[in-house]
């Protein structure tokens, strides 16, 4: 193998090793030269001061007899000498007595001999004779140039430096030789032997250099000798265990083909299978689409016969007639609700299962929906043993974002669950505000002291069509939807409903709501000075969440717990306002200081008349569970005079309008029904079967509002809306939608048509005298 001269171990060796000996010499060099240069600068010195010496006897007699002859004869004595360049001996007064100079010497090195030595030196030496040892004679001055010392001493520095370079080059040779013989030729020797093993011959050692047994080359050798036989014994094993991969490799191509011919048959029957899900996800599409348009269509007739039935029990209940009648339609009017309550549930339940429902964000008062949800609840409960009762948190923002419908609907569900299952007690609705959570949550708990529900139970109630037990659809009634809604919808609004019960002992849900805060609460101001005191009876929860209102008013608010009406507390607080939470307790303190205001906060159900009310000196009567509104409107008129009370009945009074609508209705039964509430109302109806109908009325006559029913013969109310709209003159008309089409689809199919709001059949009266005064509102509305 053949290497490089500039690549041996050798020549980098000896490379080394003269850069350090030549470094080493340069050095010694220049120490010497060092030497040389001190020692030539005080041999300057000393040569003129013995110049000196010898000329100082001669030069004081001299200038002693100033014999100026004698005189010029010694300085040209002292020029002789090589380095002097001038000598002059001057008498005492200054005056020269013989003086001589000659030029310096020139050359190219000149330069580095004065930066060494000076370019000349000056030696001036006093006169005096013996006998006159005080008496000064003159002075002897030489000069010197130091050019004839320097130029000796570059040229010794310059034979030492190149003789430190000579001997480091012989250095190096003879070094790069030594090396040569003693490590590169070994070592290349070394190199070709291994080139030269057989690799595949048995016992094969690698020959030591001779005379490197025992060195750093010969343990070297020993090594490589170990690390073949090292590796001879690894190309065996290695060959041995290829024969064994070999084998297994083969066993397991046998093996792979069994698996793939297998998989041949797995990915068939996978084939087959997923062809299989394919058509049955397919079959599953089209039969939740055929169940989707069975329950719209399935809405939309049962709604209609439903819309008829309500709407005539309506009118015939603003007749006049005996108690018994009114008996018997109020409970076929209130089973009709029921019947379309129990549509609602199923028909929002199949708008989860289709993917359907659609929530809203708009800005909604939460506080105010709850408490009018428990007025409305308030007022169809007849429960006497059961407290409705509502705590809202202070600190609720007074405007939230999200689908106040929906919340609505669950509050509604869990509320009407909650005074199904309880006889006695109370049912309490808290609202809590939780801005900590991110986002800010609020919770909203129903508390009842009902029958609750058992462990085993808790989850299954959820489900639709389950209840906690089977006996409670009999003793209780109901069919299992509502709960299941209010998970569905909870779930849509991105929160979480939780329950907990014990039997016997009552029940709490609890749904938490993430609901972006618009507004913040804000707290009212009421210039009412003097203490309120607030009569609670014992075991109720009114007096004290009234109490913690009244506080968080700013207001001086006190509790006077009492057992029964007949037990008034003695002696009563002082105070300047009452609060009475009963009739019967109003019955017994209206002998007690006649001339403190007092308001009255009872159930619908328990209400005085006017003209009972003067005699008890209430002020006002509001119901309970109190609205905060309410309660805020009147406790500002508490400082007002009490109203007088008339003694004269108005009459349910309908003021005659001047609008005209146009009824678009092929039901002869619904026609019926919307034409006598519209009729009642004040309003002069025309009444058409179809939409060619409406259209050719309308391009003859005018009116100021058009109810449109939807499905129709000859032409529906969609397409009847849009040939509105193209004509110019009515591109402005009001167009209400009247349909039993209750799905989000069929709300932005009307709007698409052009119409311009929508009311789900079965109506209330008053849902639709809500929406004309929105679309004519310069129309008066019924008045009692």
């Amino acid at each position: 193998m053949k290497i490089n001269l500039s690549d041996r171990l050798s020549f980098k060796q000896a490379r080394l090793g003269v850069m350090a000996a030549f470094f080493l010499g340069i050095l010694l060099g220049l120490a010497q030269v060092t030497v040389d240069y001190y020692a030539e600068n005080a041999a300057i010195d000393q040569e003129i001061a013995a110049q000196i010496n010898v000329s100082l006897g001669p030069a004081s007699r001299i200038a002693y007899n100033i014999d100026a002859e004698l005189a010029r004869e010694l300085v040209n004595g002292l020029l002789q000498a090589p380095p002097i360049v001038k000598a002059e001996i001057i008498d005492n007064n200054g005056t020269p007595l013989a003086s001589v100079s000659r030029p310096m010497l020139s050359s190219p090195y000149r330069f580095i001999s004065d930066t060494l030595f000076e370019r000349r030196r000056s030696y001036a030496k006093a006169l005096h004779v013996d006998f006159v040892p005080d008496e000064l004679l003159g002075h002897l001055v030489i000069e010197l140039d130091t050019f004839h010392h320097g130029a000796n001493f570059l040229r010794r520095a310059m034979l030492t430096m190149l003789s430190a370079f000579i001997l480091s080059l012989a250095l190096s040779l003879i070094l790069m030789v030594l090396f040569y013989t003693m490590l590169t030729k070994p070592l290349v020797h070394l190199i070709n032997n291994l080139l030269d093993i057989r690799q595949h011959t048995d016992h094969e050692r690698l020959p030591c250099p001779p005379g490197h047994q025992r060195d750093e080359i010969g343990a070297l050798v020993e090594v490589i000798n170990r690390q073949l036989q090292s590796i001879d014994v690894n190309l065996r094993q290695k060959l041995r265990a290829e024969e064994r991969l070999k084998q297994y490799l083969e066993e397991l191509e046998t093996i792979v083909e069994a698996r793939t011919n297998e998989l041949q048959q797995a990915n068939i029957q996978l084939r087959k299978s997923n062809q299989e899900l394919k058509d049955s996800r397919e079959e599953a599409l089209t039969m939740a689409e055929a169940r989707s348009a069975f329950l719209a269509n399935m809405s939309h007739e049962i709604r209609t016969p439903i819309n008829g039935l309500l709407g005539m029990l309506g009118l015939a209940l603003d007749n006049e007639m005996d108690e018994e009648q009114r008996q018997k339609l109020t409970v076929a009017y209130d089973s009709g609700k029921v019947l379309m309550a129990l549509l609602n549930d199923i028909l929002d339940l199949s708008k989860f299962e289709a993917g359907k429902l659609q929530l809203e964000q708009i800005p909604f008062d939460l506080g105010e929906l709850v408490e009018d949800t428990l007025s409305l609840m308030s007022q169809h409960t007849h429960k006497e043993a059961v407290e409705l009762a509502c705590q809202v948190d202070p600190q609720l923002p007074a405007q939230l974002e999200g689908d106040p419908t929906r919340v609505r609907q669950v509050i509604s569900n869990l509320l009407s669950n909650a005074l199904k299952f309880t006889a006695r007690g109370h049912v309490l609705v808290s609202l809590e505000w939780q801005p900590k959570h991110q986002p800010a949550r609020v919770c909203i708990r129903v508390e009842d002291t009902g029958i609750g529900i058992a462990p085993e139970a808790l989850e299954s109630i959820f489900s639709p069509f389950t209840q906690a037990d089977r006996n409670i659809s009999r003793r209780f009634g109901g069919t299992g939807l509502g709960l299941a809604l209010c998970r569905s919808l909870t779930d849509a609004m991105g929160g979480t409903l939780r329950v907990e019960s014990r039997p016997q002992q009552g029940s709490v849900f609890s749904v938490e709501l993430p609901l972006h805060a618009i507004q913040e609460a804000s707290k009212p101001k009421i210039e009412l000075s003097g203490k309120i005191l607030v009569f609670n009876q014992q075991q109720r929860l009114q007096g004290r969440i009234l109490q913690q209102l009244l506080q968080h008013w700013q207001l001086d608010a006190e509790i006077a717990d009492y057992p029964n009406p007949e037990h008034i507390p003695q002696p009563l607080p002082n105070a300047s306002y009452w609060i009475i939470d009963s009739p019967a307790l109003a019955e017994s303190l209206a002998q007690l200081d006649s001339d403190t205001p007092r308001l009255l906060l009872c159930p619908y159900r328990q209400q005085l008349d006017n003209s009972k009310a003067a005699t008890l000196h209430l002020h006002q009567q509001l119901p309970s569970p109190i609205s905060r509104a309410r309660l805020l409107r009147a406790l500002r008129q508490l400082r007002q005079p009490r109203p007088a009370v008339s003694t004269s009945t108005q009459a349910s009074t309908t003021e005659p309008s001047s609008a005209r609508l146009l009824l678009v209705e092929d039901n002869a039964v619904n026609q019926m029904v919307a034409k006598g509430m519209l009729t009642r109302m004040g309003f002069e109806v025309i009444a058409v079967e179809h939409g060619q109908a409406a259209l050719e009325w309308l391009q003859q006559e005018h009116c100021d509002l058009v109810l449109m029913d939807c499905n129709m013969p000859v032409m529906d109310g969609y397409e009847a809306s849009r040939r509105i709209r193209q004509l110019p003159a009515l591109k402005d008309l009001p167009i209400i939608a009247l349909t039993a089409n209750a799905l989000q689809d069929d709300r932005q199919r009307c709007e698409n048509a052009g119409m311009n709001d929508y009311l789900a059949k079965p109506f209330k009266r008053e849902d639709l005298q809500k929406l004309l005064h929105k679309w004519l509102p310069d129309e008066p509305t019924t008045s009692s």
